[in-house]
């Protein structure tokens, strides 16, 4: 019988490989599967409600991305920026390939001001033009599209717990 002694030797390096995959993986997931967790939220406007499924931007890091480098939003779905306390909020279009409306909103949901059809990968500050507590972003078009107006109301816990 012959005994090979690299054989042993290999057989921790592949568990090791086979462990470090294993993890990364799970890692990549998990970050994926927090990434694409979605809620509803309401938009009250004189033509009804329409509802959206939105991801949070909680974290510095989440509002510092936000949407950029996607290549597509679908029609109903969004991202909800907290901003909380309500504050000035400042945001752009740089590295955000689709053109977006932002929807800027008061602490009581009450929505504050819209941005309309930004242009993607400009740097131009816009701006929410009073306090803000959240910032949605949708695809453009959508306000147009459902009638979406300053003073229109948003159910979301975000907003006095709704």
């Amino acid at each position: 019988m012959k005994f090979d002694r690299g054989a042993g030797r290999r057989q921790p390096a592949r568990l090791w490989l086979v462990l470090v995959t294993a993890v990364t993986f799970g890692i990549f997931s998990f970050a994926a599967a927090q990434a694409a967790t979605l809620e509803p939220l309401e938009i009250v406007t004189k033509s009804g409600v329409e509802v959206f499924s939105i991801e949070m931007a909680t974290t510095e890091e989440e509002k510092t991305t936000g949407l950029m480098y996607r290549k597509e939003l679908a029609d109903g779905k969004g991202m909800l920026f907290d901003f909380s306390p309500p504050q000035e909020v400042s945001m752009w279009m740089k590295n955000t390939y689709i053109s977006l409306d932002m929807i800027f909103i008061r602490a009581d949901g009450r929505i504050l001001r819209i941005a309309e059809n930004t242009e993607p990968m400009s740097t131009r500050i816009i701006s929410s033009g009073g306090l803000a507590k959240g910032v949605l972003e949708v695809i453009a078009g959508t306000a147009k599209k459902y009638g979406i107006q300053p003073g229109d109301r948003v159910g979301h816990p975000l907003f006095n717990g709704r």
